[in-house]
Protein backbone atom coordinates (compact mmCIF):
# COMPACT_ATOMS: atom_id res chain seq x y z
CA UNK A 1 0.00 0.00 0.00
CA UNK A 2 1.85 3.53 -1.08
CA UNK A 3 0.51 6.93 0.51
CA UNK A 4 1.77 10.68 -0.60
CA UNK A 5 1.66 11.40 3.13
CA UNK A 6 5.19 11.89 4.77
CA UNK A 7 5.68 14.36 1.54
CA UNK A 8 6.43 12.00 -0.60
CA UNK A 9 5.53 7.98 -1.61
CA UNK A 10 5.23 5.91 1.43
CA UNK A 11 4.96 2.32 0.93
CA UNK A 12 3.80 -0.09 4.44
CA UNK A 13 6.86 -1.80 5.88
CA UNK A 14 6.33 -5.46 5.13
CA UNK A 15 8.50 -6.64 7.57
CA UNK A 16 7.01 -4.74 10.17
CA UNK A 17 3.46 -5.55 8.95
CA UNK A 18 4.39 -9.19 9.71
CA UNK A 19 5.40 -8.56 13.10
CA UNK A 20 2.95 -6.47 14.05
CA UNK A 21 -0.55 -6.18 13.75
CA UNK A 22 -1.91 -2.48 13.78
CA UNK A 23 -5.12 -2.21 15.52
CA UNK A 24 -7.87 -0.23 17.73
CA UNK A 25 -6.69 -0.89 21.19
CA UNK A 26 -9.07 -2.95 23.47
CA UNK A 27 -10.50 -1.50 27.01
CA UNK A 28 -8.67 -4.65 28.61
CA UNK A 29 -5.33 -3.44 27.20
CA UNK A 30 -5.43 -0.08 29.40
CA UNK A 31 -3.25 -1.50 31.95
CA UNK A 32 -0.68 -1.40 29.64
CA UNK A 33 -1.21 1.37 27.72
CA UNK A 34 -0.89 3.33 31.34
CA UNK A 35 2.31 1.14 31.94
CA UNK A 36 3.82 2.14 28.43
CA UNK A 37 3.27 5.60 28.89
CA UNK A 38 4.90 5.78 32.14
CA UNK A 39 8.17 4.10 30.35
CA UNK A 40 7.87 6.39 27.46
CA UNK A 41 7.38 9.64 29.15
CA UNK A 42 8.78 11.41 32.22
CA UNK A 43 6.51 11.62 35.33
CA UNK A 44 6.14 15.78 34.06
CA UNK A 45 4.92 15.05 30.62
CA UNK A 46 3.59 11.54 31.46
CA UNK A 47 -0.74 10.82 31.17
CA UNK A 48 -2.16 9.82 34.46
CA UNK A 49 -3.66 6.85 34.45
CA UNK A 50 -7.15 8.34 35.36
CA UNK A 51 -6.78 10.55 32.11
CA UNK A 52 -5.71 7.57 29.97
CA UNK A 53 -8.34 5.77 31.00
CA UNK A 54 -11.15 8.41 30.75
CA UNK A 55 -9.82 8.97 26.96
CA UNK A 56 -10.26 5.41 26.19
CA UNK A 57 -13.45 5.07 27.25
CA UNK A 58 -14.62 8.45 25.78
CA UNK A 59 -11.93 7.74 22.23
CA UNK A 60 -11.72 4.13 21.31
CA UNK A 61 -11.22 4.39 18.26
CA UNK A 62 -8.48 7.04 18.10
CA UNK A 63 -6.09 4.93 19.45
CA UNK A 64 -4.29 2.67 17.41
CA UNK A 65 -1.96 0.19 18.83
CA UNK A 66 0.90 -1.88 17.11
CA UNK A 67 0.73 -5.64 18.51
CA UNK A 68 3.57 -7.52 18.26
CA UNK A 69 2.26 -11.08 17.04
CA UNK A 70 4.97 -13.26 18.60
CA UNK A 71 4.33 -12.08 22.43
CA UNK A 72 0.61 -10.41 21.59
CA UNK A 73 1.52 -7.18 23.85
CA UNK A 74 1.82 -3.88 22.80
CA UNK A 75 4.66 -2.55 21.52
CA UNK A 76 3.66 0.92 20.97
CA UNK A 77 0.57 3.04 19.97
CA UNK A 78 -0.86 6.17 19.13
CA UNK A 79 -3.85 8.11 20.22
CA UNK A 80 -5.18 11.60 19.97
CA UNK A 81 -8.81 13.16 20.20
CA UNK A 82 -10.96 14.34 17.80
CA UNK A 83 -11.86 17.73 17.71
CA UNK A 84 -13.07 21.39 15.20
CA UNK A 85 -10.61 23.17 16.36
CA UNK A 86 -7.14 24.08 14.26
CA UNK A 87 -4.68 24.75 16.75
CA UNK A 88 -3.37 22.34 20.20
CA UNK A 89 -4.02 23.25 23.88
CA UNK A 90 -3.00 21.90 26.91
CA UNK A 91 -6.35 20.83 27.90
CA UNK A 92 -6.19 17.84 25.19
CA UNK A 93 -4.23 16.08 27.67
CA UNK A 94 -6.48 16.03 30.26
CA UNK A 95 -9.83 16.47 29.30
CA UNK A 96 -11.80 13.47 27.13
CA UNK A 97 -14.95 15.54 27.03
CA UNK A 98 -13.69 17.60 24.25
CA UNK A 99 -13.82 14.84 21.87
CA UNK A 100 -15.95 15.38 19.14
CA UNK A 101 -16.50 12.21 17.08
CA UNK A 102 -17.17 14.29 14.52
CA UNK A 103 -14.54 16.56 14.52
CA UNK A 104 -12.63 17.37 11.22
CA UNK A 105 -9.08 17.48 13.19
CA UNK A 106 -7.39 15.02 15.56
CA UNK A 107 -5.38 16.13 18.33
CA UNK A 108 -2.31 13.71 18.61
CA UNK A 109 -1.75 13.27 22.46
CA UNK A 110 0.99 10.36 22.61
CA UNK A 111 3.16 8.25 20.53
CA UNK A 112 4.58 5.54 23.15
CA UNK A 113 7.18 3.09 21.34
CA UNK A 114 8.66 0.85 24.03
CA UNK A 115 12.50 1.49 23.78
CA UNK A 116 12.91 -2.28 22.72
CA UNK A 117 11.25 -1.81 19.40
CA UNK A 118 12.33 2.22 18.86
CA UNK A 119 14.81 2.62 15.49
CA UNK A 120 13.08 0.38 13.90
CA UNK A 121 10.78 2.18 12.30
CA UNK A 122 7.56 1.14 14.39
CA UNK A 123 6.83 4.93 15.19
CA UNK A 124 6.64 6.20 11.76
CA UNK A 125 4.38 2.98 10.77
CA UNK A 126 2.02 3.77 13.24
CA UNK A 127 2.15 7.16 12.09
CA UNK A 128 1.81 6.26 8.55
CA UNK A 129 -1.08 3.85 9.45
CA UNK A 130 -2.80 6.51 11.76
CA UNK A 131 -2.88 9.07 8.77
CA UNK A 132 -4.01 6.71 6.32
CA UNK A 133 -7.03 5.46 8.79
CA UNK A 134 -7.98 9.06 9.24
CA UNK A 135 -7.96 10.14 5.64
CA UNK A 136 -10.48 7.22 5.01
CA UNK A 137 -12.73 8.75 7.85
CA UNK A 138 -12.72 12.38 6.23
CA UNK A 139 -10.47 14.16 8.48
CA UNK A 140 -8.56 17.42 7.61
CA UNK A 141 -5.38 17.74 9.85
CA UNK A 142 -3.39 15.83 12.56
CA UNK A 143 -1.76 18.43 15.01
CA UNK A 144 0.62 17.59 17.93
CA UNK A 145 3.23 18.93 20.17
CA UNK A 146 6.50 17.75 20.50
CA UNK A 147 10.27 19.09 22.17
CA UNK A 148 12.77 20.63 19.47
CA UNK A 149 14.70 17.27 19.74
CA UNK A 150 11.80 15.49 17.63
CA UNK A 151 11.14 18.33 15.19
CA UNK A 152 13.15 16.75 12.45
CA UNK A 153 11.88 13.09 13.40
CA UNK A 154 8.35 14.86 12.62
CA UNK A 155 9.27 16.78 9.81
CA UNK A 156 10.10 13.75 7.74
CA UNK A 157 7.07 12.18 8.68
CA UNK A 158 5.71 15.27 6.37
CA UNK A 159 4.47 17.11 9.34
CA UNK A 160 4.90 20.74 9.39
CA UNK A 161 7.10 22.65 12.30
CA UNK A 162 4.26 25.72 13.18
CA UNK A 163 6.57 27.17 15.25
CA UNK A 164 6.17 27.13 19.34
CA UNK A 165 3.12 26.01 20.85
CA UNK A 166 0.58 27.81 23.42
CA UNK A 167 1.69 24.75 25.54
CA UNK A 168 3.67 24.66 28.51
CA UNK A 169 2.52 21.31 29.16
CA UNK A 170 5.32 19.49 31.86
CA UNK A 171 7.03 22.69 31.91
CA UNK A 172 8.34 22.43 28.76
CA UNK A 173 9.00 24.64 25.77
CA UNK A 174 6.87 22.62 22.62
CA UNK A 175 6.74 23.14 18.98
CA UNK A 176 3.31 22.35 17.12
CA UNK A 177 3.13 20.69 13.94
CA UNK A 178 0.58 19.90 11.69
CA UNK A 179 -0.11 17.49 8.82
CA UNK A 180 -3.00 17.82 6.28
CA UNK A 181 -4.66 14.41 5.68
Amino acid sequence: MESKLFGENHTADKNLLEKFEFRDIKPEEAEQAVAIEQICFPPNEACSEQHMRERMRKAPDLFLAAMDKETGRIAGFLNGIATNEDSFRDEFFTDAELHDPNGKNIMLVGLDVLPEYRRQGLGRELVFQYLRREREKGRKMLVLTCLESKVEMYQKFGFTDNGIANSTWGGEEWHEMSHAI
